[in-house]
């Protein structure tokens, strides 16, 4: 069975489910969907008052509130240097498998203030980045 990707008209009625329910709030997950339609989710979590998580510090600098990820640019780096032993004559399936060793915090203000919500301090201080 083959699964379809999740229309405009399905995110929009999931996140208005959770925009109903008392206390809400979203967070995104990676994935060609969300990244397709995040300007579409950032605007609806938006629209609704729902502080959201993203997976990726590009929801945050398109106005997303908070995302919290590898770094993609350290991802890739380390993906070089397999594909250069790979090169240099190693077997793939002698490799052991990588998994992110740096994760960043990036915190828009804009939207932090947009949904009436205070960083607290603390949490400003471990931010990778803030987006003013």
């Amino acid at each position: 069975m083959e699964v379809s990707p999740l229309g405009t008209n399905e995110i929009e009625n999931g996140i208005d489910a959770f925009a109903r329910a008392s206390g809400g709030g979203l967070i995104v997950t990676t994935g060609a969907t969300p990244i397709r339609n995040r300007q579409l989710i950032i605007t609806l979590a938006a629209r609704y008052r729902l502080p959201a998580v993203y997976p990726y510090r590009f929801f945050a600098a398109d106005g997303g509130l908070i995302s919290y990820g590898p770094d993609r640019i350290e991802s890739f780096r380390s993906a070089a240097s397999y594909v250069d032993r790979i090169l240099k004559g190693e077997k793939p399936a002698d490799l052991p498998v990588q998994v992110p060793t740096r994760y960043e915090l990036v915190i828009n203000l804009k939207a932090a203030k947009a949904l009436g919500l205070s960083v607290p301090p603390a949490l400003q201080a471990r931010a990778d980045e803030m987006i003013e």
